[in-house]
């Protein structure tokens, strides 16, 4: 199974059909050439309600998780307190497969991770059958990203968003979501937030009609609330012209690059969020690939995500690193650019430790045996003497 091309077609919401539709029930959004089709065959409806069914199913396990956390740090699912010093929240651990069934994505929605996050903890581990027994790391430590602390921030190339309630100030949420794949990228800039729908309906686009006509699976123009509905249960409307953020009821692709340029969310965190995001709030999309911030022990750390294609041009992926680093540093601190060279050439969303407390110790330098058998030599000639 592919996941990638699974969920590459869904396309992207028509802000003024959404907004008209939302004056009355129900309100009407676009859907994407997959669940068209989908919609359009009984069969396949049906498999999509075991598919349905199954994602309830996790969605209790995220749920139970999200307890179990609460009760451990009392603080609900994706929430962390902001720390007093520094940039760094959460914490990196394990777990270990117990359900021969479980695949690598249950277990990243269970602990509020996307599917490329787990994906490169693990990446000696398979995503379909982990096994039982095996060791899955949780990568649930965070730099809070170079933007400020206000409202929502999504950091676009590490498929994260991050968000500072108003009425909690010493508060950070931050959870995976999808962003547009590249013919769609998904766009840098600041807006805000405007108007919020419950069990929103979807009318796909007329190319996307055309198209799914033409391979002789004709789509229906409008999708009801829903198990076929791939904006899920809720969906929160941006100033942008046709960019909203969502839930999904392809729960399994959240944290990927797969939209039309939407923000993706599980269904459990778009509700949460849905609930308590004022309308108005400013929303900040943002993409930056390297990160860096200190710890609250003093050690800086850095992590470095696979840049997005359309942002390429005219960025200097090393330099900007090597900007970000000397922003935060003083001069007295001496930092090895080329393992900041190996970490931008190497994106995989390690945190690495460059300085500080928990920065390992530099390697001790080479010793020449050329020069101690010349010193040896020269001893044993002197001897001899």
């Amino acid at each position: 199974m592919n996941i990638r091309d699974t969920f590459t077609h869904w396309g992207p919401t028509s802000l003024a059909v959404l907004l008209a539709a939302s004056l009355i029930s129900p309100a009407f959004a676009q859907q994407t050439d997959e669940q068209a089709d989908s919609a359009a065959q009984t069969q396949e409806q049906q498999e999509q309600g075991q598919d349905q069914a199954q994602a309830q199913e996790i969605s209790i396990d995220a749920i139970d998780s999200a307890a179990q956390v609460a009760d451990k740090n009392e603080l609900p699912r994706g929430h962390f307190r902001l720390p007093e010093k520094g940039d760094v929240i959460g914490e990196r651990y394990t777990v270990v497969v117990e359900d021969p069934k479980q695949t690598l994505v249950d277990i990243a929605r269970r602990h509020n991770i996307g599917y490329e996050e787990i994906r490169m903890a693990n990446p000696g581990v398979s995503l379909w059958v982990p096994g039982v027994g095996t060791e899955v790391v949780i990568p649930a430590q965070y730099i809070l990203p170079p933007a400020p602390r206000e409202g929502v921030v999504v950091n676009l190339s590490e498929l994260r968003l991050y968000y500072y309630p108003a009425d909690k100030p010493g508060i950070v949420e931050t959870y995976p979501v999808s962003v547009g794949r590249e013919e769609f990228a998904t766009p840098v800039g600041i807006t805000r937030t405007t108007v919020k729908v419950k069990d929103p309906a979807w009318a796909p686009p007329a190319s996307m009609r055309h198209e799914a006509a033409a391979r002789g699976e004709p789509a229906p123009s409008v999708v009801p609330p829903g198990p076929n509905n791939p904006l899920g249960e809720h969906a929160i409307l941006l100033a942008m012209p046709s960019y909203l953020i969502h839930g999904t009821n392809r729960p399994e692709g959240v944290g990927m690059r797969v939209s039309r340029g939407c923000i993706r969310m599980y269904p459990e965190d778009i509700k949460s969020l849905y609930e308590r995001l004022p309308s108005g709030t400013q929303v900040n999309l943002m993409d930056a690939p390297f990160k860096a911030g200190f710890a609250a022990d003093g050690t800086l750390f850095v992590q470095s995500f696979p840049q997005l294609e359309e942002n390429v041009e005219g960025f200097e992926p090393l330099l900007n690193a090597l900007e970000r680093v000397n922003e935060l540093t003083d001069e007295e601190i001496e930092i090895d650019a080329e393992q900041i060279q190996r970490i931008v050439e190497a994106p995989d969303g390690h945190f690495i430790a460059l300085h500080g407390p928990q920065a390992p110790e530099p390697e001790p330098e080479p010793v020449e045996l050329i020069d101690e058998l010349k010193l040896s030599a020269s001893s044993a000639e002197n001897e001899d003497a």
